[in-house]
């Protein structure tokens, strides 16, 4: 298979030799964890290292070696715009928390924007050696795999994963957690979002849902989850709306209309 997009395919082969360097490097830091200097953001469970800072900017020079004129959205050094029409999206160590404590659920995820959609999402767990990559057309894989998941699973036979953060009251929480138990369906939450949209693709997990994500998050694991024959809810994209939040929902075919009940959304078309 080949794209239609010009340039993708060559995007996409450096995402993923990005993605592994990245991992190398991260993996470097976690293994010397304890002398990380941790700071926090905006409250005590969003934290930051140098490792995040270092991760980042590995991936951003990287970029603008080879593709000057692409834009780059990075969660810890902001947006630079570009001209060509591609914007890479990317958050250097998701699951910091997990990170600093010396667990295995982080990764670096980093997504291809162009027409305002993701069209490159790949994502790299480091611990488990695991790449998942995908691209708009090309399909989506875990270490060379093909994905394609299973349209019969719903909510009822697999597991869910859910994700909250200072943007979510306790309240909202709660009724998410109630009315999902109460439809029949079980939840997890292994404290990195990429992580758990990137299972959703992988089949591990059948959906994925949290009221409040950046982009950088999930746009990566969108890609995988569409590539792989899953939904998305749409993430607004344009303009500064990239750099804001908004509610995550990625579904395999069987849980999209009970996952929607439970996030108490409408369904969108992409």
């Amino acid at each position: 298979m080949t794209s239609p997009i010009a340039g993708l395919e060559a995007r996409f082969a450096l995402t993923k030799t990005i993605a592994a360097e990245a991992g190398r490097l991260a993996h470097d830091y976690f293994l010397q964890r304890e002398t990380l200097v941790i700071e926090t953001k905006a409250d005590a469970h969003d934290v930051v290292s140098i490792a995040d800072r270092n991760v980042e900017t590995l991936i951003r020079d990287r970029i603008s070696a080879s593709f000057p004129d692409d834009g780059v959205l990075g969660e810890e050094h902001g947006l630079v715009s570009g001209t060509s029409g591609f914007t890479w999206v990317i958050d250097p160590i998701d699951g910091t928390t997990p990170f600093v404590n010396g667990m295995p659920n982080w990764c670096i995820s980093i997504a291809v924007l162009y027409a305002d959609k993701p069209v490159i999402g790949v994502i790299q767990s480091p611990c488990h050696d695991e790449l998942y990559a995908a691209a708009a057309g090309l399909g989506a894989t875990l270490n060379g795999r093909t994905l394609r998941l299973d349209a019969t699973r719903t909510i009822r036979d697999a597991v869910t994963g859910l994700g909250a953060n200072n943007h979510v009251t306790p309240a909202e929480v709660a009724g998410i957690v109630e009315r999902l138990l109460a439809a029949g369906g079980n939840f997890m939450r292994n404290g990195s979002g990429a992580l758990m949209i990137a299972y959703v693709a992988a089949g591990r997990l059948v959906g994925y849902y949290e009221p409040y994500m950046h982009a950088w998050d999930c746009l990566a694991g969108y890609c995988l989850v569409n590539e792989a024959g899953g939904w998305s809810l749409p993430f607004p994209t344009q303009g500064e709306a990239l750099t804001r939040g908004s509610a995550v929902l990625v579904a395999a075919p069987g849980a999209i209309d009970d996952l929607l009940k439970v996030a108490q959304l409408e369904r969108k078309a992409a």
